[in-house]
């Protein structure tokens, strides 16, 4: 496959883009979208063999399995940065290399149970930490040395419940390839 053959399937929903505008309805939704998100990926790969979870999305890409243990990884930093950013000023965060995450022994061989607890009892506390922001709140962020970017965290609920659809449909897309892709 060539890059452009490749595209659909490494961004699935699309690129995430900053919205220009975020409104009051926006983050009603971006909220929802995190806070179902755990029901969502577990429903996903309810059911699935060892040797299914190891089937991926696209050559090169990540097996099922890796991208829950992913998903949990992202948004584990994701909720600190969230804390970092209301508890300080303009707190610079500390990036983490998540390819080479993705390649360590918990992401490889541990059970992706393991991980769809995480996502349980972290987006529930995500969720209620959210619905409990105001504008004032939304309007706060965090400098992301990596990208050169002060986020704000409406911009980054954007991005996280983005993050969740992207996630479930490159999951959606492995379970539709059978293992064509190969295995990790």
């Amino acid at each position: 496959m060539n890059k452009q053959e490749l595209e659909p399937f490494r961004f699935p929903v699309g690129r995430f883009d900053i919205p220009e505008t975020i409104t009051e309805e926006m983050i009603g939704d971006y909220i929802s979208v995190i806070a179902h998100f755990p029901t969502a990926i577990a429903a996903e790969v309810a059911g699935l063999s060892d040797s299914q979870l190891s089937w991926r999305y696209r050559p090169d890409g990540w097996s099922i399995r890796q991208v829950v243990h992913h998903c949990a990884d992202s948004h584990m930093n994701a909720y600190i940065r969230f804390k970092l950013a209301l508890t300080e000023v303009d707190p610079q965060i500390k990036p983490y290399e998540e390819a080479l995450w993705a390649m360590l022994p918990d992401t490889i061989d541990c059970a992706v149970e393991a991980s769809l607890d995480i996502l349980r009892g972290l987006h529930k506390r995500w969720a209620v930490l959210l619905v409990n922001l105001g504008p004032e709140e939304h309007n706060r962020g965090f400098f992301h040395p990596g990208a050169n970017y002060t986020y704000r965290l409406d911009q980054t609920m954007a991005l996280y419940a983005w993050h969740c659809k992207h996630h479930l449909e490159h999951i959606k897309l492995a379970k539709a390839e059978k293992g064509r892709f190969g295995v990790v």
